[in-house]
């Protein structure tokens, strides 16, 4: 016998997640009253409308930005989205201070690795071999573990592929995917800027 799915269900689960009534719904009833694979549920829906929205042009937005406590390290962050009535929301408005105090604590140096010239994954691939060269693992190892210490440094120096600073179980790129799902446009990161006293 499938679970009723009551008021309270579907508040709470609106509580957690942010989603709306119906789709808050809709969850419980295909997770039969589950509130945890309903949650799974609406973030796999959300993010499969994430995918279909990312193509979508972003050409307004705001500038986000955060000065650290004593004005030593401060950061400004634009981010685009597809309106000017989103871009006003207090939740888009939330998300450029929230990257904004990114940048200042995680100090990335890419918005995303495609962003890299590729003399510089060059020099670090070069930085990788040689630190790699008194080894005596076989060439396709070596290679393996380049490529797996290169991608541990695009998490250090792409903005997208950090840990969030508020929650590290989701990178920036997933944070803004969900609010992709939530506001229902495309949203990009386009550009930022660090600031630090005596740099």
């Amino acid at each position: 016998m499938a679970t009723k799915i009551t008021t309270d269900m579907v508040k709470q689960l609106r509580q957690a997640t942010g989603a709306g009534v119906l789709d808050c719904r809709k969850a419980l009833e295909e997770a039969d009253g589950d509130l945890e694979r309903a949650a799974e549920l609406l973030r796999e829906w959300g993010i499969a409308k994430a995918a279909k929205k990312m193509g979508r042009e972003a050409r307004e937005g705001i500038i986000g930005a955060y000065v650290h406590m004593g004005g030593k390290m401060a950061a400004i962050v634009e981010v685009n989205c597809e309106t000017d009535f989103v871009a006003r929301t207090p939740e888009f408005q939330q998300l450029a201070k929230d990257l904004a105090m990114q940048v200042v604590a995680a100090r990335p140096e890419y918005v995303q690795r495609e962003d890299i010239p590729d003399e510089v994954i060059e020099r670090e691939k070069a930085i990788l071999r040689a630190q790699l060269a008194d080894s005596d693992k076989p060439a396709e190892i070596i290679e393996r573990i380049i490529e797996g210490k290169l991608n541990k440094w695009f998490e250090e120096v792409c903005l997208l592929e950090q840990p969030f600073i508020r929650d590290e179980d989701k990178t920036v790129g997933e944070l803004i995917q969900e609010y992709i799902a939530k506001l229902g446009e495309n949203i990009v990161v386009r550009r930022f800027a660090r600031f630090e006293i005596g740099e």
